[in-house]
C-alpha cells in the first residue's frame, strides 16, 4: 500500500473514531460542493424539470450518503459526490432550457394546481402529470419534437383537470346551497338575491364550457354565484327572525344605523344621521381616502428617508478615504447609529408581543408607547384585577426588552366628571398599575414613574361612547438610555 493511500486510510479510521462534531465536520466538507449543486438545482426546478438528470445525481448523492454511513474509502465518496455534483448542474442547466421549452404547460399546470386539480380531478392530475414528464425527459434526451407533442397533451389534460377542479369545487357546492336555499323556503324570502346566484352559476357554467382555456371569468363568476347563494340564505334566515320579533320599522331603521354609527366613532366621528345615511357614508369614504393618501405619502417618504441614508453611509465611507482614518466624532456617531437601529428591531420585538385587543403599541423618536387597551377599571375605582396579570407581565417582558430604560405609567379619563375627580382617578390608577408592578412582578421601583392626566389629553372625541371609551386609557412610556443600549 503506498504512502498516500495509507495517510488517507489513517485519516480516514481517526474520522470514524472522533466524536460526533468531527464526524458532522467532515460531511459538511466532502458533501458542500454537491449540496450547493443540489440546491441550485432544486431552486431551478429541476426535479419536475429534467427529472432524469436530476435523479441521477439524488441516486449518486444518497449513494454517497450511505457509504458514508457504513464507513466506505473515502476516495470513493468523493468520486460518488463529483458525480452527483456533475449530474445536479446538468440538471439544473436542462431544467433552465425546459423552463422556457415547456413555459405554456408549466402556467397550466400552475393554474390546475391553484384550482387544487390534485385534489378534486385527480385521475386528470396523474394523467396531465405523467404527460409532462415524459415531455420533460424527452427534452432532456434531445428529442424536442416529441417532448413539444407531449407537453401539448399534458397542456389539454391540465385545462381539462383545472376546469372539471373549478366545476367541483364551486359549481357544485354552489348547487348544493341552492337546494338548501329551496328547502329552507329562500326563493320565497329572499327572491331577488336568489335569483341573482342562479343566474351567475348558469352563467359561470356556460363560461366553462364555450371559454375551457380562459378559466378566469367563470371562476369569478362561480366565487360570485357561491356567494350569492349563500347571502340569499343569511337574508332568510334574518328576515324570518324579524317577522317573529314584530319589530317596528322604525326599530328596523334604527338598527341598521347603529353599524355606520359604531364605524363613524371608531374614525372618532359623530354620525349625524337627522339627513339621512349618505352624507355621513361620503364623510367616511373621505376619511378613508385620506388616510391612503397618508398612508401612501408615508410610504414615500420612508423610501426618500432610505435613499438619505444610504446617502449618508457613502458620504461617511467618502470621509473615511479622505480623511485617512477615523475620527472621535464618527465614531460616536455611529455607535449613535447603531444604538438606534438596535433599538427599531427591539421595537419590533415589542410590537409582536402584543395582539391589538392587549394593547397599541407605537414609537416617538426613540420612546415606545404602549398603550394598553385591554387593561381596564371598574367606574370610579383604581384597583388592579388579577385577571390582567398576563398583560401587565407581558408588560414587564416589553420593558426587559430595554433593561435600562424608565417606565412612565400614564392615566387618562374621558371628560365626563369633574376636572380635579378626574384628576386625581388617574393618578391613583397610574399609581395603581406603577405599584402592581413593582410588587407582584419584581420591576425595580427606581425604574418606574406614575403620572395622571385626567382629561387633559383626549385621543378621541369625548362626544361618542367609543371615544370615551378610548380616552380612558393607561399609557406605558418606555423611554431606552440610547448610548448604552445593548
Amino acid at each position: 500500500m503506498s504512502l498516500v493511500r495509507s495517510a488517507v486510510l489513517v485519516s480516514w479510521l481517526v474520522a470514524l473514531a472522533a466524536p460526533a462534531s468531527a464526524q458532522q465536520e467532515l460531511r459538511a466538507t466532502l458533501f458542500a460542493e454537491a449540496s450547493r449543486a443540489l440546491e441550485d438545482a432544486r431552486a431551478a426546478n429541476a426535479e419536475l424539470l429534467a427529472p432524469a438528470t436530476f435523479t441521477r445525481g439524488l441516486e449518486a448523492y444518497m449513494g454517497a450518503e450511505n457509504d458514508l454511513a457504513r464507513g466506505r474509502n473515502i476516495e470513493r465518496i468523493r468520486s460518488t459526490l463529483a458525480t452527483a455534483a456533475r449530474a445536479f448542474v446538468e440538471a439544473r442547466d436542462a431544467a433552465e432550457i425546459a423552463d422556457v421549452t415547456l413555459s405554456a404547460v408549466i402556467k397550466t399546470r400552475a393554474d390546475a394546481m391553484n384550482a387544487n386539480a390534485e385534489t378534486f380531478a385527480p385521475e386528470l392530475w396523474t394523467e396531465a402529470s405523467e404527460s409532462f414528464d415524459s415531455a420533460a425527459r424527452r427534452l432532456e434526451s434531445g428529442d424536442i419534437r416529441g417532448a413539444r407533442s407531449r407537453a401539448d397533451e399534458a397542456e389539454t389534460l391540465y385545462r381539462d383537470a383545472e376546469l372539471t377542479a373549478i366545476k367541483a369545487q364551486y359549481l357544485s357546492q354552489t348547487r348544493a346551497l341552492l337546494a338548501e336555499a329551496e328547502q329552507a323556503r329562500v326563493p320565497r324570502l329572499a327572491p331577488r338575491t336568489y335569483e341573482k346566484a342562479r343566474s351567475l352559476l348558469a352563467e359561470a357554467e356556460r363560461e366553462l364550457n364555450e371559454n375551457r382555456y380562459d378559466t378566469d371569468l367563470p371562476r369569478s363568476l362561480a366565487q360570485q354565484a357561491n356567494y350569492e347563494a349563500r347571502h340569499a340564505i343569511y337574508l332568510a334566515q334574518l328576515i324570518e327572525r324579524l317577522r317573529s320579533e314584530d319589530r317596528s320599522l322604525e326599530d328596523l331603521i334604527l338598527s341598521y344605523e347603529q353599524p355606520l354609527a359604531d364605524i363613524s366613532a371608531a374614525a372618532d366621528k359623530v354620525a349625524q344621521l337627522d339627513r339621512g345615511v349618505e352624507p355621513v357614508v361620503a364623510d367616511l369614504v373621505a376619511y378613508i381616502e385620506g388616510l391612503r393618501e397618508q398612508a401612501a405619502q408615508a410610504e414615500q417618504d420612508l423610501a426618500d428617508t432610505r435613499t438619505r441614508v444610504g446617502e449618508l453611509e457613502e458620504e461617511i465611507r467618502d470621509l473615511d478615504e479622505r480623511l485617512g482614518g477615523v475620527s472621535q466624532e464618527r465614531v460616536a456617531l455611529v455607535q449613535r447609529l447603531e444604538a438606534e437601529a438596535r433599538i427599531r428591531e427591539q421595537f419590533a420585538t415589542i410590537e409582536n408581543m402584543f395582539t391589538r385587543d392587549e394593547a397599541r403599541v407605537s414609537r416617538e423618536g426613540n420612546r415606545v408607547i404602549i398603550r394598553l387597551v385591554g387593561l381596564t377599571f371598574q367606574s370610579g375605582q383604581d384597583v388592579v384585577q388579577p385577571r390582567y396579570r398576563p398583560l401587565l407581565e407581558k408588560l414587564k417582558q416589553a420593558a426587559d426588552v430595554f433593561p435600562q430604560s424608565q417606565i412612565t405609567i400614564e392615566g387618562h379619563t374621558d371628560s365626563y366628571g369633574g376636572d380635579e375627580g378626574n384628576l386625581a382617578l388617574s393618578r391613583r390608577r397610574a399609581d395603581a398599575v406603577s405599584a402592581y408592578l413593582t410588587n407582584e412582578l419584581a420591576v425595580p421601583a427606581f425604574r418606574i414613574s406614575s403620572v395622571g392626566y385626567g382629561e387633559t389629553q383626549p385621543i378621541a372625541n369625548n362626544d361618542t361612547e367609543q371615544g370615551r371609551a378610548r380616552n380612558r386609557r393607561i399609557d406605558v412610556i418606555i423611554e431606552p438610555q440610547l448610548e448604552s443600549a445593548p
